[in-house]
């Protein structure tokens, strides 16, 4: 297990090309559940669809400076960032449509993979952890994200099709690793929408952690109906529900991640 000095700016992509897994639902409620910890949470919406942004009241048409002008116009990271709630250590980078554009505008771009890397450096000091929400895709974004990360975290579905596509998402990360990263590690996989009525769900748990071992997290996040309400009311379930099963799947998934770092 790889460990980091916390308060030094750890940096977590959570990816999976395939979407639907929870991938934003855990980047947003990772990361509030680690701010109701004390800790200073950095979430970068690197998402074209900006639900992670959205998901904490944090809407493209109120803000006029997002992630994708500090790609292409090269604003300083630190002057987009948002504070949705003043009484959670929580920031946010926020996102929205343009940003699939820049994919495109970073082509002609030298090191254009480490873009994301410079910006995330020159904020990464103020705080203790920073995580990044991906797009469901292995482009240029994705990339980016994971050259300039310590650490991947990959959710992942409960259902028939789960190994479906993570042979080329560790193939990419391998990628990355070789040749624009080599501290890049899996900090876990991240089993989601767990059904214990379902019999097919053990048997997709046992079958990835036959494989990864240790790698799965010990916590799975459960299927729960105040996890697909709360983004609507642009709050993380730690603020709409603390006491809903999926609020505290996600703080114990925190305590875990935590306690992973020692």
């Amino acid at each position: 297990m790889e460990t980091f000095i916390l308060g030094s700016g750890k940096i977590i992509a959570i990816a999976n090309q395939k979407g639907g897994v929870g991938k934003t639902t855990s980047a947003v409620n990772l990361s509030a559940a680690l701010a109701r910890k004390r800790k200073k949470v950095l979430l970068v919406d690197s998402d074209p669809q900006g639900n992670a942004s959205s998901g904490l009241g944090v809407h493209q048409r109120d803000h006029e400076s997002q992630l994708y002008h500090c790609y292409t116009q090269e604003i300083p990271l630190a002057d987009v960032l948002v504070a949705p709630n003043k009484k959670v250590k929580l920031t946010v980078v926020p996102s929205g449509i343009d940003l699939a554009a820049a994919e495109m505008e970073l082509f002609p771009v030298e090191k254009r993979e480490y873009v994301l890397k410079k910006m995330l450096d020159t904020v990464k000091k103020d705080f203790d952890y920073i995580i990044i929400d991906c797009p469901p895709s292995l482009g240029l974004l994705t990339i980016n994200s994971l050259t300039g990360a310590d650490s991947v975290l990959i959710p992942m579905q409960c259902e028939y099709f789960a190994m479906e596509g993570l042979a080329q998402l560790i193939k990419t990360i391998r990628s990355v690793k070789k040749s624009l990263n080599k501290d890049l590690y899996i900090e876990g996989l991240l089993l989601t929408m767990f059904d214990k009525r379902n019999r097919l769900t053990f048997q997709v748990e046992e079958e990835i952690k036959k494989h990864f071992g240790d790698q799965v997290f010990k916590t799975v996040i459960p299927r729960n109906v105040r996890l697909s309400e709360c983004p609507s009311h642009g709050q993380s379930v730690i603020e709409y529900d603390v006491k809903s099963t999926g609020a505290q799947a996600y703080i114990k998934l925190a305590n875990e991640f935590v306690r992973r770092q020692k």
